[in-house]
């Protein structure tokens, strides 16, 4: 029974729902940055290297063997670099949007949490947090006077 309230607790509270969001975006985006590469920055990048398919480039390590009916006897072994090529581009993209998306929230978190911004919604603790630094100034200006006049 206690297991049931926490987990109900836990469902409530957001997090399983913000994990299930963040799941579903990062498929979704991690589609997008495949596509990205694949079909929008490989292509150039293959006309200017002369038509050079990444994607195909490997380094053989042993050839296949095929018998007289067509049929591999031995397999062949190879190092395929140009998929590694492909997949650190993905990562470098994935690390550079990433940064730029962080970057832009921290900046729209700063905006939110600055009292004196008048453009951006101050969340309500922030604001309260504020008026209570303001108020506490005040009240030591007045005792730093008290203590001088005394």
């Amino acid at each position: 029974m206690k297991f049931l309230k926490e987990f109900k607790e836990f469902a409530v509270k957001g997090n399983m729902m913000d994990m299930a969001i963040g799941i579903i975006i990062g498929a979704a985006f991690n589609k997008v940055i495949d596509v990205l590469v694949k079909k929008v920055f490989m292509p150039p990048l293959s006309l200017m290297t002369d038509g050079l398919e990444f994607q195909d480039k490997r380094y053989i390590l042993r050839d296949a063997v095929y018998n007289t009916q067509g049929d591999a006897t031995v397999t062949e072994v190879a190092v395929e670099y140009g998929i590694l090529f492909e997949t650190f581009l993905d990562f470098i993209i994935v690390g550079l949007t990433v940064f730029i998306v962080v970057k832009a929230m921290n900046r729209l978190k700063d905006k939110a949490q600055d009292p004196k911004n008048v453009i951006v919604k101050t969340p309500k603790d922030i604001e309260l947090l504020s008026q209570l630094t303001e108020l506490m100034k005040e009240q030591n200006k007045l005792l730093k006077s008290n203590n001088y006049n005394s």
